[in-house]
């Protein structure tokens, strides 16, 4: 549970600042290739999870170009706890940067024009006008993230492997427990899985509740 739980929380992180900066990127590019980048930064949501630890492994094998580049100082993040992180920031990626960037495109753009007409600079713009008026969606995709993050297997029993104790997180003893005929055991892990994420989504709902009746009150 605590390699899951770290791996889901520093992947979200990750997701995080990586979604926001691709999402505002994508929001305000006008160029031709605007379809096909968003298709790259998509493209693990659709890919079957396999998929997506294999190209990791092409990635960050030896023989990969950055498993070279991490070979020339000793270092490998196969088969290790940031193997899990890596595979689970790929697969969580695209949810938070759909969310938030369907929350930049939502943004009354006269405001923005209105700033810029003052002379705010485009670094006050996004903090003071952008990522207040997208919080909701940013939140949402965030909560997403660390989701997708916690429930990820074949992507990460790809890259990471299902070490006990360094990269076997819950979907993989769900998977073995129950292939190993320990279905008790495997039902144990299901329910504190599923518990943790409707936490999770409790707050959240929750979260955005307030949000919701501070909005209102401020009106």
């Amino acid at each position: 549970m605590l390699i899951s739980v770290r791996a889901a929380i520093l992947a979200t992180v990750v997701t995080f600042f990586l979604g926001i900066t691709a999402a505002y990127f994508v929001s305000r590019y006008r160029g031709n290739l605007k379809g096909l980048i968003d298709g790259i930064f998509t493209l693990p949501l659709v890919l079957p999870p396999t998929v997506v630890g294999f190209l990791l492994l092409l990635l960050f094998g030896k023989n990969g170009p950055l498993g070279k580049l991490l070979m020339t100082i000793g270092k490998s993040v196969i088969f290790s706890w940031p193997a899990t992180v890596i595979a689970a920031s790929v697969v969580a990626f695209p949810l938070m940067y759909r969310t938030v960037r369907s929350a930049f495109e939502q943004i009354d753009q006269t405001l923005i024009y209105a700033a810029r007409t003052l002379g705010v600079s485009e670094w006050k713009i996004f903090w003071k006008i952008m990522i207040p008026l997208a919080w909701p969606g940013v939140a949402a995709g965030t909560v997403l993230a660390f989701a997708r993050a916690l429930g990820d297997f074949g992507a990460t029993l790809m890259i990471g492997g299902n070490i006990p104790g360094e990269t076997l997180t819950i979907p993989a003893a769900i998977f073995f427990a129950a292939e190993g005929g320990d279905m008790g055991k495997a039902l144990l892990w299901v329910i504190l899985i599923f518990l943790i994420s409707l936490i999770v989504m409790i707050l959240m709902n929750y979260w955005a509740d307030s949000q919701h009746k501070i909005g209102s009150s401020q009106r």
